[in-house]
């Protein structure tokens, strides 16, 4: 039996189910064990509470006191700082990583009327929602999927602006009335992927894990969270970055996007590198961004 660990959102236990079919379609038997984190009760701005890890810890804590086996997180929700007693077993393939638009109207970024009140509670988003220059009103916001879009439906906000994997995975895309293009908006760094987490030690739960890997968004999301780790910027701060594995002259390449917000608006770079190093190209690009600063 493998004891999965997983947040009491909707989204998270969404997620970890997928992740328990996927063992149990590979014939093991899978129980999910559900945690409260500090991210999932106290409502104050992540900057205020901690930061990176407030919805991680509470499950890295039970994977070290052995009272489950793996761990699903939200890729993006991880710190880039290994934890020594555990290990990232398998990063499965990546749901599409782009933000969306939930907007009062069907009214996509273009068609909102200025001064018109955008919400969502990353400085990532509103760093470079403020650089298009549309004239909108941005706010923080936290909360579910539900609270968030309700607040359009009832009339608070004009908009809001979301991870699409997670509607993707929730069955509700329908309610979307723009995917944004990451040329506007580049993501969170491991946006749209999940981690699988356990004791670095337990080699049975490794190797069943294991086959739920995918190489191509594991060399992606590695790059991505290379780069933030360089920049030793948390998941606050206003970060965006993008890879993907594309075919290059020479065979597959890994393309890396980045976007840095600062007191001189945001910067934006992007480079290719060999697939088999995307800590080197995470790094190298990450120091350009901080020459450009």
């Amino acid at each position: 039996m493998i004891r999965l660990g997983t947040r009491r959102s909707a989204l998270a236990t969404v997620q970890a189910t997928m992740v328990a079919d996927a063992l149990r379609a590979h014939g093991h038997e899978v129980e999910l064990v559900l945690i409260t984190t500090t991210g999932d009760v106290n409502r104050a701005p992540l900057e205020q509470i901690g930061g990176t890890g407030v919805f991680v810890s509470a499950l890295r804590d039970a994977l070290v006191a052995n009272e489950i086996d793996i761990a699903v997180h939200s890729l993006k929700d991880l710190p880039t700082a290994p934890v020594e007693a555990l290990t990232v077993a398998a990063i499965p393939h990546r749901e599409d990583p782009r933000d969306v638009l939930i907007a009062r109207d069907g009214l996509t970024l273009g068609e909102l009327p200025t001064g018109s009140i955008v919400g969502t509670g990353a400085p990532r988003r509103q760093a470079q929602l403020e650089e298009l220059g549309l004239g909108l009103e941005l706010t923080g916001i936290r909360g579910n999927v539900d609270s968030r879009i309700k607040m359009v439906a009832d009339g608070k906000l004009d908009a809001v602006v979301l991870a699409r994997a997670g509607l993707s995975r929730l069955g509700r895309l329908a309610e979307v009335t723009e995917t944004i293009d990451p040329i506007q908006v580049l993501p969170a760094p491991g946006q749209g992927a999940l981690a699988i987490e356990c004791r670095a030690d337990d080699d049975a739960v490794i190797k069943a894990v294991a086959v739920l890997d995918d190489p191509a968004t594991r060399a992606a999301v590695q790059a991505e969270r290379q780069l933030l780790a360089t920049l030793e910027a948390g998941c606050t701060a206003p970060v965006g970055a993008l890879a993907e594995v594309v075919e290059g002259d020479d065979g597959p390449e890994l393309w890396l996007r980045a976007a840095l917000g600062g007191d001189n608006g945001v910067r934006r770079l992007s480079a290719y590198g060999p697939v088999d190093d995307p800590a080197g190209l995470g790094r190298s690009l990450a120091n350009e961004l901080l020459e450009r600063i």
